[in-house]
């Protein structure tokens, strides 16, 4: 039994499997004469499908329509039939080629809590000096634990955000052990009352000031 996956792709497929059948052993055909004859067999047939459907069956009487068979019938033969068409041959268009895929940053977030730019911003400091790494460490630090408590105001440990603070700066920005954060519930009041961003303050509107109409009787 022959499978439709062991055979050649369909072309147009309102034809059908048998007339791209018919396509394929018209071009095996070698007399001229005979070829001719049996690809305006063909587009009769692929005629009769098509009247099947009663917006084809009013194009009937129309020269573009017939072009249009013979179109098909030249692109289901993959451009490599040779015979007297009464229409110019439909040549192959060239494929154009698939767009490249934009190169998207796949930089590795070593701690999704953080974000990117926090990690960003504690690499750059990781080159400072020491003097200046050991003055930055705790507005970090106090930093990272704001943003925790913004995905987890129930529980942080003040230890934790220091290691990470030092594991994403490779060690080279460290909190003294006893340095005590700022408290969980002073930095929730701050994210309630998103004091965490930073918003430019708006502008006043200006108020016209009327203009006084003179008096008619001065």
């Amino acid at each position: 039994m022959e499978y439709n996956t062991k055979r050649n792709t369909l072309t147009i497929r309102e034809y059908g499997r048998n007339v791209q059948k018919m396509v394929e052993q018209l071009k095996l055909i070698e007399d001229r004469e005979q070829r001719n004859e049996a690809a305006r067999a063909i587009v009769r047939t692929m005629d009769q499908l098509n009247k099947n459907t009663e917006a084809a069956s009013n194009k009937a009487d129309s020269i573009d329509y017939w072009h249009k068979l013979w179109d098909h019938l030249f692109v289901m033969s993959n451009y490599e039939l040779d015979v007297d068409s009464p229409f110019p041959k439909v040549e192959k268009k060239e494929v154009k080629p698939v767009m490249e895929k934009p190169d998207y940053n796949k930089h590795h977030i070593r701690l999704r809590t953080y974000g990117r730019n926090m990690e960003r911003i504690i690499k750059e400091v990781s080159q400072y000096p020491e003097e200046y790494r050991n003055r930055l460490s705790k507005p970090l630090v106090n930093h990272l634990k704001m943003l925790y408590l913004t995905f987890n105001r129930d529980s942080v440990n003040d230890n934790v955000i220091k290691q990470q603070l030092s594991d994403l700066s490779d060690g080279l920005i460290t909190v003294p052990e006893d340095y005590l954060l700022t408290p969980t519930k002073e930095l929730n009041q701050l994210i309630s009352n998103n004091a965490f961003f930073v918003t430019p303050p708006a502008k006043k509107k200006k108020k016209k000031k009327k203009k006084k109409k003179a008096n008619p009787a001065i």
